[in-house]
């Protein structure tokens, strides 16, 4: 598949009334020669980035901004938007959360940083809010919140993660590389970045525009490592591919109905969260419940989500 074909496929996939323009510089695509061990496909790296995604003026002036903080304040970090707002973009579609990650600092430095500059010029200062690292709701690391240039915006730095076999908690939770947080993410699709300081299109996984091409649900690392690490990423798949009506990988498939997989979403998956989850899938933005319960009943999940202490149970022979 050449970057053209995959190009192609992806505005395919874009609403029609929201067609993809200025794509350019797609000679100039780069890939790595070579990727760590835990990663099977070098990172894909694409140039002009921002016209692959189509940036409206408020974005792209959002971004000058975020650059201009970065050199006022002498920050040496590399900023990337990452995740749904990049996915979303490639498919047309308008989004007002970002994600910023960064690679060596933390949010709440960075946001301090933006209140500077607005202050330097007399402008409103800037309402920082911080959201404490909560693993039991899926928040391994403290993340900053900002409204800013009618955006809703999350920082973050980039990290690592490692799991234990009794917790979804991660047990070390560390600053870590575009790779290595690509690597953690629940899904490909859910694994790419956009970076501000070089304008290029990045698929650490070097899968996931491939997978949004295909329109498949699948995860950057092997999913029964990906499932056991984070049982809650069953019902994170089953709402995506509910959502945008992707087909899920066969070997997802196979992992999220693997028996060990369906004991551990019912130890240590808390009822809270399975229930956010249910929520997000019957009314949350672009919600598909009927989609999403026909997987879960195709999948044979339902004893696991519905009735995790009788999922427990051993049955008789």
């Amino acid at each position: 598949l050449t970057v053209s074909d995959l190009v192609s496929s992806l505005v395919g996939l874009r609403d029609l009334s929201m067609p993809l323009t200025g794509v350019v510089g797609l000679s100039r695509f780069t890939t790595t020669s070579a990727a760590p061990a835990r990663v099977p496909h070098p990172p894909l790296i694409l140039a002009a980035g921002g016209a692959l995604l189509d940036l409206t003026d408020d974005e792209r002036e959002l971004f000058a901004f975020l650059r201009e903080v970065a050199a006022a304040a002498g920050c040496k970090t590399v900023m990337r938007v990452a995740g749904g707002w990049v996915r979303d973009k490639l498919l047309g579609r308008r989004c007002y959360d970002i994600d910023v990650a960064l690679d060596n600092m933390t949010g709440l430095a960075f946001a301090n940083a933006i209140r500077s500059v607005l202050e330097a010029r007399g402008e409103d200062l800037l309402h920082i809010g911080v959201i404490q690292a909560n693993p039991e709701q899926s928040k391994h690391l403290e993340t900053v919140a900002i409204n800013l240039r009618g955006f809703s915006i999350d920082l973050v730095n980039l990290r690592s993660e490692e799991y234990s076999s009794e917790s979804r908690i991660p047990s070390g939770v560390r600053f870590g590389s575009a790779l290595s947080d690509a690597a953690r993410r629940d899904l490909t699709i859910n694994s790419l970045f956009y970076n501000l300081q070089t304008d290029a299109l990045e698929d650490m996984t070097g899968r996931a525009l491939a997978d949004l091409a295909a329109r498949r649900i699948d995860t950057p690392l092997e999913p029964l490592e990906t499932l056991l690490d984070d049982p809650l990423r069953v019902l994170r798949a089953i709402r995506f591919g509910a959502r945008f009506d992707y087909e899920i990988a066969p070997r997802l498939r196979a992992a999220m109905m693997d028996p060990g997989v369906q004991a551990q979403l019912c130890s240590k998956i808390s009822r809270e969260r399975v229930l956010r989850e249910l929520a997000a899938m019957i009314d949350a933005a672009g919600a598909a419940p009927v989609r999403a319960f026909r997987l879960i009943h195709a999948l044979r999940l339902h004893e696991a989500i519905f009735l995790a202490q009788q999922a427990l149970v051993p049955r008789a022979p």
